[in-house]
């Protein structure tokens, strides 16, 4: 099984995904999985990929993702531990019951929900991302009312897969989103 470079996994993310938002979405995710796989010695170009590509068939699949990207995932022989974490990340979603088993899918878990909420929170606070500040990142994902699609419950969870506490969190996704200026 082999991984996509970067340049087909962008081409492949360009066929299926036209959304400006759910493209920058991946790059946020793919990010803050490079730098938690640097952080744990682990490989970076797979986490990257994997949050790059985890949301690849939503746009065109809603109601049945990632079931269609999981497919295309096997037809394009990618790796099982990329295909695990992607179904992992759908735990509890259309109709998928696969729980994280591997620190990648835990953090897939843990990165994708909250990468929407930095997200929000820069739209309502045009400061680069490595100037933010973690205590007012806590302080909205504490407020249901702000960024309300965001499963909370899903990032809590995967934090706690992942063995790393949700302030830790915060604080590492402010310094691995930072180069995203």
């Amino acid at each position: 099984m082999a991984l996509p470079t970067k340049e087909e996994a962008k081409e492949k993310l360009g066929t299926h995904v036209k959304d400006e938002y759910q493209r920058y979405h991946a790059h946020m995710v793919g990010t803050a999985m490079k730098g938690y796989a640097q952080q744990f010695g682990e490989d970076a170009d797979l986490w990257y990929l994997t949050g790059y590509l985890h949301d690849i068939d939503f746009e065109e699949h809603p109601d049945k993702h990632p079931g269609e990207s999981l497919k295309w995932f096997r037809d394009w022989g990618y790796p099982e531990e990329l295909i695990h974490a992607v179904e992992a990340h759908a735990y509890g979603y259309n109709g998928f019951t696969t729980e994280p088993k591997t620190k990648l899918a835990a953090a897939l878990l843990a990165c994708d929900e909250i990468s929407g909420l930095f997200y929000a929170y820069r739209k309502l606070n045009p400061i680069p991302y490595g100037q933010m500040k973690a205590s007012s990142i806590r302080k909205r994902f504490n407020e249901k009312n702000f960024a309300a699609k965001i499963d909370r419950a899903v990032i809590t969870r995967g934090c706690e897969a992942l063995g790393v506490g949700l302030d830790e969190h915060i604080q590492n996704l402010i310094g691995f989103f930072a180069p995203l200026e």
